[in-house]
């Protein structure tokens, strides 16, 4: 895991500065935070950004806008260029406070790349940077968290699930391997959790198939490799879960027509550094 250093945000002119990190296939960044707002985003392969036990995978469709004092660490699950959009919070009248996914359109992404010039004049710089705030849209879709349990019982059935998801082992068969009971598992696990076995070992199998996903992989074999006897299960489990397809929260389709809550036409208002 790389050494994110001082969060420091790289110099630039205008409210808005571009920073380029090349990521190896598993290479993280880690855990840290910016004095800036960051919207991260990559132009080719695919990130992983987590915050605390959510967490996001972003093919070149989404970014993640994550704010200014926010905790979090970056990866790359295939060979990535981490693009880091710094906002200047003084000079930056946006008000997501969460990290909100933003669907990324040819648009958003030439401008991005646009700002990253070196030798960009500081009034096309400040020019691109008003459009770039009008493209910043929300999307509806939420992160699936995996909150990792404290118990070291329920810990080791948890480890064993995330190194392999598709481990078809019932909850009798965990319970037996750590020496508890059906019964003090099921308590355990919510307890320490939030959510069942069922529900928790279901959001480890949909983590850990985004990034196949995004890939450009067919969910047959994204559904075989976590777990899931056929695609149409696997489809359901991911419906019922995220609350849209695979095919729509990878292509930033979900929401795209939907105006956000409390935003006026023409404004920027937004809900709510890996490097």
């Amino acid at each position: 895991m790389l050494d994110a250093g001082d969060g420091s945000v790289p110099p630039g002119v205008g409210a808005i500065v571009v920073g380029h990190f090349p990521l190896a296939s598993g290479e993280w960044i880690s855990p840290h935070s910016h004095t800036h707002h960051q919207l991260a985003w990559t132009r080719r392969g695919v990130l992983g950004v987590a915050v605390g036990d959510a967490h996001w995978v972003l093919p070149p469709t989404r970014a993640l806008w994550l704010p200014a004092g926010v905790v979090h660490k970056t990866g790359a699950t295939r060979d990535a260029i981490l693009h880091g959009l710094y906002f200047d919070p003084a000079r930056c009248h946006l008000s997501w406070t969460e990290p909100t996914p933003v669907g990324v359109d040819g648009l958003l992404a030439h401008l991005i790349v646009h700002l990253g010039r070196p030798n960009l004049a500081e009034d096309a710089r400040l020019r691109a940077e008003a459009v770039v705030l009008d493209l910043l849209n929300p999307l509806p879709a939420t992160p699936i968290d995996v909150p990792i349990p404290a118990d070291e019982r329920v810990r080791a059935v948890a480890d064993a699930l995330l190194a392999d998801p598709a481990d078809g082992r019932s909850l009798d068969a965990h319970a037996r391997a750590v020496g508890v009971s059906r019964r003090t598992l099921t308590r355990l696990f919510v307890q320490d959790t939030g959510m069942s076995f069922d529900r928790w070992r279901t959001h480890v199998r949909l983590r850990a198939a985004l990034p196949i996903l995004a890939e450009g992989r067919p969910v047959s074999h994204a559904a075989h490799v976590v777990g899931y006897a056929t695609p149409s299960a696997f489809l359901a489990a991911f419906r019922r879960t995220v609350g849209t397809t695979p095919k729509r929260y990878l292509n930033a389709e979900a929401g795209r027509d939907q105006e956000p809550a409390g935003r006026k036409p023409g404004s920027a208002v937004l809900r709510g550094l890996p490097r």
